[in-house]
């Protein structure tokens, strides 16, 4: 143990000098006293409990301001130094919220389920930058690079459909996700972009959107969500919702050569599962690791002297009591 303020101990030499003021004091007969002719009934009954515990408050004080003393002087446990590895990778999530996002050959639905996945692969990855831009018929960030990982989860969960116009651009989603993390100075730089359409929206090319993220050595995963075949959709007629099944349609080969493009891979979820699955094998695969440099580690202790400062002072008001109420 050490102290930071080390220079404050100095003031120790105050409950000293209180202590020995106290003592020369007692010494010198200050304390209340009665004239007798014999001594003799005193000294047999032996000394008084109460002749001692008068100066217990004194004590207890002098001890709790002691106690203050090497509090504020700010006494820390001996460092350890110890280096951390960490992947040092920073990853934009890059997730479709058109309308056909409602699908539910995923269970509840393919946005609820790609939402909750997201999330738990957040959650394995502390270390990590993460960010989220969404896209329809045009892209935004929904959140930047960031370590708060409380922050990015409640921004997933705030993600839903129909909050900008509907469609499909996934060459604006990715070429956002580009600008979002272009400039990041991380040794591994990662786009995950999940789509369940095709390309029918947008001022930027796929194509042209997966030569710029290449330039910046950045690598995309794509996921195609959809079932095989068919899938029910929530279908809005005069009557109120009705589910009916549409054709998938995914445009598996612009989603192909976008990976390929920029050194990633392409998956297809048809399922929960298999979504799951392939975040789990893209977290595996995505393992940068890089040294931090090495840092003292502290543990405060002042807690535990401001403690027993305390119950002293509260020791002494408590005997104080006692002692009034003795005859």
């Amino acid at each position: 143990m050490y102290f930071e303020y080390p220079y404050l101990l100095w003031l120790l030499a105050i409950p000293v000098l209180l202590a020995a003021l106290y003592v020369w004091r007692e010494l010198k007969g200050r304390t209340p006293h009665l004239r007798v002719s014999a001594a003799a009934p005193w000294k047999a009954g032996g000394s008084s409990a109460l002749a001692v515990i008068r100066h217990l408050p004194f004590l207890l004080r002098t001890v709790a301001l002691a106690m203050i003393v090497l509090a504020i002087a700010r006494p820390r446990s001996s460092s350890e130094m110890e280096r951390i590895d960490t992947e040092g990778i920073d990853i934009i999530m890059a997730m479709d919220v058109s309308t056909s996002m409602l699908a539910r050959d995923f269970k509840p639905d393919r946005i609820s389920s790609a939402k909750d996945i997201a999330i738990e692969f957040i959650s394995q990855r502390p270390t990590d930058r993460m960010g989220i831009v969404v896209f329809a018929g045009e892209s935004y960030t929904q959140c930047p690079l960031t370590t708060d990982r409380a922050t990015l989860i409640n921004l997933m969960k705030e993600i839903q459909t129909g909050l900008i116009e509907d469609g499909t651009a996934i060459g604006d989603g990715l070429a956002t996700a580009v600008a979002r993390i272009c400039d990041s100075d991380a040794p591994s730089r990662v786009v995950i972009l999940l789509t369940d359409g095709v390309n029918n929206r947008g001022s930027i090319a796929p194509g042209t959107a997966a030569e710029i993220a290449r330039t910046y050595g950045i690598r995309v995963y794509t996921i195609g969500v959809g079932a095989n075949g068919t899938a029910p959709y929530p279908v809005m007629t005069p009557w109120g919702v009705e589910v009916r099944d549409m054709e998938v349609e995914i445009d598996e080969d612009l989603l192909k050569n976008i990976a390929s493009t920029t050194g990633g891979r392409y998956f297809r979820a048809t399922d929960n599962t298999k979504l799951a699955e392939i975040y789990s094998e893209i977290n595996k695969m995505e393992k940068a690791r890089t040294t931090v440099d090495s840092f003292p580690i502290y543990k405060e202790l002042f807690g535990k002297f401001a403690i027993a400062a305390l119950v002293c002072l509260i020791l002494e008001l408590l005997v104080r009591l006692l002692l009034r109420r003795l005859p």
